[in-house]
């Protein structure tokens, strides 16, 4: 069979069972296509519906501009948080964070080692080593100042030791008798 239509698209030669065959082939995958398509729009109008349920489009824009709202008020926190924050860790320089203690007794008669040193060090190394010292007698006390983990007034061995445990250093564990 020759078909005008055919002929002027150069596909006379072919017949035209197998013509309508490959349309129908064409128009079944076209139809499955097509369904595919439409419950996948149905998926996301169901999804758009359920979103924009008791909502107008007035509604919408309020709730966007309450959290726009509340995205900057959570800006300006995390900002005077991040300003706070640094204060504290300045202030935390200042303030005691190294110690050490040495038990000792100071005059190898009262026994139970009453005495002891204590080094109270900041941040920067700087504060104080104070000695207690207990006999019959009394309770004497001295302070001396520590300036950079140094101390400008002689140090007594049990004051060194309390210094050194502060600081960290090696051998600050060991008590004197």
């Amino acid at each position: 069979m020759n078909s005008k239509i055919l002929n002027s698209m150069g596909i006379g030669n072919v017949d035209p069972m197998i013509f309508i065959l490959v349309l129908l082939v064409f128009c079944i995958g076209l139809l499955i296509w097509l369904i595919l398509t439409n419950s996948k729009l149905k998926k996301i109008t169901q999804k758009y519906e359920r979103f924009m349920q008791g909502k107008n489009l007035e509604s919408m824009e309020e709730l966007l501009m309450e959290r726009f709202d509340e995205m900057n008020k959570m800006l300006d926190d995390t900002a005077d948080n991040t300003q706070n924050i640094k204060a504290l860790f300045e202030n935390m320089e200042e303030t005691v964070q190294k110690t050490g203690i040495v038990k000792y007794d100071a005059f190898h008669e009262m026994g139970g080692k009453l005495s002891f040193a204590l080094a109270m060090l900041n941040g920067k190394n700087n504060g104080f080593v104070i000695n207690a010292m207990h006999s019959r007698e009394g309770c004497y006390t001295y302070i001396k100042e520590i300036i950079n983990g140094e101390s400008y007034i002689p140090l007594g061995t049990e004051e060194k030791q309390a210094l050194n445990q502060a600081l960290g250093r090696e051998g600050a564990v060991a008590l004197s008798n």
